[in-house]
């Protein structure tokens, strides 16, 4: 399947220390990002959606900056999958405006770029009214 690089950025009215663990831990992510999100032994998250799984290993784990999950099947033992399919969440600020914003990269097995755009932008609300931002 054709992958979609889907870049957008959101106004966060909020600090970085506030917002970051709703983005890299599995308890905050489940708040608004995923159906459910555990995470095993093997620093390994499971995303659950509409009741199915999709695993995810964290490649960056930049405290207060960035954070980027990249998934993977667990049944591709050979590891042959490449191009693996992203989310990447990166803590920006403006040095003019002292605004900051959170920019969401998402490459992977996607909708059209309007579909993409209002399904993020309902995560992002959510995200918003949990941590008043």
């Amino acid at each position: 399947m054709v992958k979609n690089k889907f870049v957008s950025d959101y106004q966060i009215n909020t600090s970085k220390k506030v917002i970051y663990p709703y983005l890299s831990t599995a308890s905050g992510l489940s708040q608004w990002f995923a159906d459910d999100v555990t995470i095993n032994e093997d620093k390994v998250f499971n995303f659950v959606y509409d009741g199915e799984d999709h695993f995810a290993r964290p490649t960056i784990m930049r405290l207060n900056h960035h954070v980027k999950f990249e998934f993977f099947d667990p049944e591709d033992v050979d590891g042959v999958e490449e191009n693996h399919s992203f989310i990447e969440f990166k803590l920006e600020e403006n040095e003019l405006t002292q605004t900051f914003y959170l920019r969401v990269i998402d490459y992977g097995d996607t909708y059209d770029d309007q579909e993409q755009q209002e399904i993020w932008e309902g995560l992002i609300t959510i995200l918003k009214e949990i941590i008043g931002g």
